[in-house]
């Protein structure tokens, strides 16, 4: 893993020198743009690139520039010593530039504020007066238009953020006010449209993500490649939330939209990955703990079991789905109470999930009820099922923002399933051997390969875990690693579920009552004086001779007597 870490520019420039793309040398210190065209260049922090466009239309009004790099800060500036209000510093940066009349020349500043060379592509797009200005009201950021878009991201949430935008207008027009009412003759008539865009799965490459922002740069581009999320109109907040895909390249971007004129801008894309490309310990590359496959792998084994034999060995099943349940229930309260690190609390998990399994097996042993042990194992896919649903495009829908609609729609379809099968249990049983046994070979297979389908439990255990995931856009990619792993958990299931209805069709439905038959046969050794089983010694005297047959084997023997060599 070390090869993509500390060598992407290296092989992002041999690659686009084999391809005849432009390479710009920061040394040449300028960089000749055309409109609509994607430069490559190295920056350095010693001498700034000066980046410059000509020949612009009189009938354009707008320009706007903008600079990416893979992982290392870029800063771009209106002029050569960069100040607060006139530059940007980041990965994904951009600058508005108003044009005067007669104008057809601009220039922008590039520089690493690093030490060493950075990589990085440039682009400009041109627009109208009949055009919006993205960022045009900006009244947050340091820039007096800014059209970048500002990302946070943690393990478990992105959230991005952008300046409101304004009504475009001619050269050496005054802009339109911002706040001048609400009208149709205002910028309140603006829609804005966010787009998520991913990259190749399991691809954390410099090439891939400088190939891909081109198609997220400019108003067709973006249209046609991205995924639209979400439209805002001016009155609602111009910050969005989505679910954090750790190791996955994502790219947003905004699209403001003039409804009167039927125009278009685009924001600055911005890209992340939701997790860091250069720290030391939990970078992109180490995501996935030794705990966790470990704790997992373990999982996935017994679920594999399950998966084809789960009816057969009861006992088994039951103590699986009691795992499940007392692990999910103790994994939340102990991370939502106490203060402890993800190793603990998993190790903590496992072993609340094993008493749990026990105490199921130990509550059919003793009272033999079917009904409440298939109550367990139908509410345990029934919340599977549930989670399916959400975790569908049908989850983002804005009415499932409120937590109180969102929990009671969830327990309701999780309910419908042992409702549904009150009458036939052992199909239940089955059906949630196959389906749940399946999907933890599926959970283990994330633990090494990234896969989406993971996301249909870790969404539900976010949303339980963090008040605020709620407002959070839970979208995934699905490329060919999802349908190959997907078509895998389908023939397990399938398999297992098939498998199991043969071999049952003409057993009976459950093991008969343990306690009844150990009540029955100790009784029968009592009163059975043939019995062999009614002569062995109670249970406290076979254990005190079994410890005495261990001693005597670790006791010296003693010597019989005097002892002489033989005389020759």
């Amino acid at each position: 893993m070390w090869l993509p870490r500390f060598f992407p520019s290296a092989l992002l420039v041999l690659g686009l020198v084999c391809g005849r793309e432009a390479l710009v040398s920061s040394s040449a210190g300028r960089l000749e743009l055309s409109l609509d065209k994607f430069r490559n260049v190295l920056l350095n922090k010693t001498i700034p690139v000066e980046a410059v466009i000509r020949n612009i239309a009189s009938n354009v009004t707008v320009v706007i520039f903008q600079v990416h790099s893979h992982q290392k800060n870029v800063t771009i500036s209106f002029d050569k010593n960069s100040s607060a209000n006139s530059s940007g510093t980041g990965v994904d940066k951009g600058l508005v530039s108003i044009l005067r009349p007669q104008q057809s020349v601009c220039t922008w500043y590039l520089q690493s504020p690093d030490a060493s060379q950075v990589l990085s592509t440039a682009v400009s797009f041109a627009y109208s007066e009949r055009d919006p200005i993205p960022g045009g009201c900006n009244l947050e950021f340091n820039l007096e238009v800014d059209p970048n878009i500002y990302l946070e991201y943690n393990l478990i949430d992105t959230r991005i953020k952008f300046a409101p935008a304004n009504l475009g207008y001619a050269r050496g027009a005054n802009p339109p006010a911002c706040d001048s009412g609400t009208g149709q003759n205002s910028r309140w008539r603006l829609h804005y449209d966010i787009y998520q865009y991913f990259l190749p799965e399991n691809d954390l490459s410099e090439t891939a993500l400088l190939n891909h922002l081109r198609k997220m740069s400019d108003v067709q581009s973006v249209r046609a490649s991205g995924i639209r999320l979400v439209s805002l109109t001016t009155d609602e907040k111009t910050n969005v939330h989505f679910s954090s895909l750790p190791g996955q390249g994502v790219i947003y971007n905004v699209i403001v939209w003039d409804p009167l004129w039927n125009t278009s801008a685009a924001y600055v894309p911005v890209h992340t990955y939701a997790c860091s490309l250069t720290a030391l310990v939990d970078n992109c590359y180490s995501l996935r703990r030794l705990s966790t496959k470990i704790f997992f792998t373990t999982f996935a084994v017994l679920g594999l079991f399950i998966c084809f034999f789960g009816h057969r060995f009861w006992k088994t099943d039951l103590f699986y789905m009691g795992f499940i349940v007392t692990g999910f229930i103790f994994f939340i309260v102990f991370a939502r109470i106490a203060s402890l690190s993800y190793d603990v609390c998993l190790i903590l998990t496992g072993v609340a999930g094993l008493v749990g399994g026990l105490l199921l097996v130990a509550y059919w042993w003793r009272f033999g009820f079917v009904l409440l042990c298939m109550l367990i194992v139908g509410l345990v896919l029934g919340f599977f099922f549930s989670s399916v649903i959400f975790f569908t495009p049908l989850g983002d829908y804005k009415v499932f923002r409120d937590d109180a609609v969102f929990w009671v729609t969830f327990s309701c379809i999780a309910l419908m399933v042992p409702i549904v099968f009150v009458g036939c249990p052992r199909i239940l049983n089955i059906l949630a051997c196959g389906i749940i046994g399946s999907y933890s070979v599926i959970l283990a297979i994330a633990c090494y390969l990234y896969t989406s389908l993971a996301y249909i439990t870790l969404d539900l255990l976010r949303r339980i875990l963090n008040d605020d995931f709620s407002q959070a856009y839970t979208n995934a990619p699905f490329q060919t690693n999802d349908f190959i792993i997907l078509a895998v958990w389908g023939m397990l299931a399938v398999g297992g579920i098939m498998v199991q209805l043969r071999r049952e069709r003409r057993e009976v439905p459950f093991p008969p009552h343990p306690y009844r038959i150990w009540k029955r046969e100790r009784e029968r050794r009592i009163t059975n004086i043939l019995d062999p089983s009614h002569h062995i010694p109670p249970l406290r005297e076979r254990i005190h001779n079994k410890l005495s047959q261990i001693k005597e084997f670790f006791r010296k023997e003693q010597p019989a007597g005097e002892r002489t060599p033989l005389l020759l």
